[in-house]
């Protein structure tokens, strides 16, 4: 079985910046464990697949690891894909996703995703989450991800956690680090090594958390944002209220078959 599919950088306009997915449009289904065995073939951060549903689309997302409940960088490069490539022509894409339904909203260049707003809860702050990040921690929540305020952009940017013992950590699947930006309202980095992704270079659904937390406590609906990561992507985000939306560009680095057997 022969099967298309592109990879596109997401949050960048320009090739080997920003975050890589992999994105599969579907005629139907493949099993999830074939799905899974794609993305670790894959080795990126995310595989997404999608399937057209009349006149919506359904998507899920795959890390080398496991299927994961939400994603966005994968989600902005698959509306990338469909707008540029399989002949999408409405303005407004709907996905149906484990996290409800999704929008991704084509303006000119900008693609802007319509997700839900995920503030994180108050959390304990451990003596343990300095010690595997090296860094004086301000501030300590949880939601899907743990979620770390930290003193300023420096110390985000320069951070050098212990992957293996984030790896440890009994809360959280990922480990979203953020401050306040100098030419921007915000930076962030995310790590994932439970997902077998150290640092994933752009993540949208951190996002999700960091821009009502942020909106909060800036007292401002529209936000820039710089994840620093050594790819590095730039994101224009917006809280309201139940809901967020974070604007990208994307860029196409390859378009390719996959032979899958029979």
């Amino acid at each position: 079985m022969k099967l298309t599919y592109y990879i596109v950088d997401a949050f960048t306009d320009q090739v080997f910046k920003g975050n890589p997915a992999a994105v599969y449009v579907l005629d139907k289904w493949l099993p999830a464990e074939q799905m899974q065995k794609i993305a670790i073939e894959n080795n990126l951060s995310e595989t997404a697949f999608t399937v057209k549903n009349q006149e919506s689309y359904q998507l899920r997302w795959f890390t080398p690891d496991r299927e994961i409940d939400l994603c966005g960088h994968a989600t902005l490069a698959t509306a990338f894909v469909l707008f540029q490539y399989e002949g999408f022509t409405k303005e407004r894409i709907h996905f149906e996703s484990q996290s409800g339904d999704l929008y991704v909203t084509k303006q000119g260049d900008f693609y802007y995703l319509d997700f839900p707003s995920l503030l994180p809860e108050t959390t304990p702050q451990l003596a343990i989450y300095e010690e595997v990040l090296g860094a004086k921690i301000l501030e300590a929540r949880l939601g899907r991800d743990l979620f770390f305020l930290l003193e300023d952009e420096q110390t985000v940017a320069t951070l050098t956690p212990n992957f293996s013992a984030l790896s440890e950590l009994a809360l959280g699947v990922g480990v979203i680090v953020t401050a306040a930006g100098q030419d921007c309202d915000f930076v962030s980095r995310t790590f994932f090594p439970k997902l077998l992704i150290n640092e994933d270079p752009v993540c949208g659904s951190a996002h999700a958390n960091l821009i009502p937390y942020w909106a909060h406590k800036l007292g401002k609906n529209h936000l820039k944002a710089h994840q620093l990561s050594p790819r590095g992507g730039i994101l224009d985000c917006e809280w309201c209220e139940e809901r967020v939306i974070i604007g990208g560009q994307g860029a196409l680095f390859a378009k390719g078959e996959a032979y899958l057997p029979e």
